[in-house]
């Protein structure tokens, strides 16, 4: 019999990033919609956003094993043979995101990205607009902001799915996805280890990260 045992998978800096991207996307959401906070932290906010998703693509080529994007990333054909073995009942536990759920982890950061990146130009045409609607032509901004407010439904929808895979995991295969995304620990079985980088390394690509999105902003407010 195969043994059984809590392995390390994901790293404290991917965690870090998902709970924060959280907390984030939860906030802005609210003061867009509900007017909780001023636009001007919604904006602050969305910076912070951008910066994160930076950091999750760099990240995603300097990271952790179980974060880069070569080790969870599969084309057609490996997500195809997945979900059939799925439907079958034998899709074999994955360290860390499976085929499927790596393309929509993808489609997520896309989403997120494209929010964050379409509020820098969108204007309300009364007394907000993002850092770099200076810089942009008048049709520019107004398409910029079409996306900013449709692709809010995109990445709502994104989500839900999100949301209801972890469910039906949990339901159908007994598989606890949000307990490793918080402790980084999930059941093995006798899998190679797998390889970790340092968190200093993650905190420099941060910074790195947070400095781009500052020189970004700093250039259109500059217009």
């Amino acid at each position: 019999m195969t043994e059984r045992r809590d392995a390390r998978v994901w790293d404290l800096p991917t965690r870090l990033f998902h709970w924060s991207l959280v907390a984030l996307i939860v906030v802005q959401y609210a003061s867009g919609e509900f007017g909780w906070l001023s636009m001007e932290w919604h904006f602050r906010l969305g910076y912070a956003t951008l910066a994160l998703v930076l950091f999750r693509v760099l990240w995603g080529f300097l990271g952790s094993q179980t974060s880069r994007f070569g080790h969870f990333v599969r084309g057609p054909r490996g997500v195809l043979r997945y979900v059939a073995d799925l439907a079958r009942g034998r899709a074999a536990h994955a360290p860390g995101h499976n085929p499927l759920g790596a393309w929509s982890v993808l489609a997520m950061l896309a989403s997120v990205a494209l929010q964050a990146v379409s509020g820098l130009a969108s204007s309300d045409d009364i007394s907000e607009e993002g850092p770099l609607a200076a810089r942009l032509s008048g049709a520019t901004v107004d398409w910029m902001t079409w996306l900013h407010h449709a692709n809010r439904y995109v990445l709502a929808g994104l989500i839900v799915l999100h949301v209801g895979v972890v469910l039906m995991h949990r339901v159908a295969r007994s598989e606890n996805l949000v307990g490793p995304m918080l402790h980084g620990r999930s059941p093995a079985t006798g899998a190679a280890a797998l390889r970790f980088v340092s968190s200093w390394r993650a905190l420099a690509l941060l910074a790195v990260s947070a400095a781009a999105v500052w020189g970004v902003i700093a250039w259109g407010e500059a217009a």
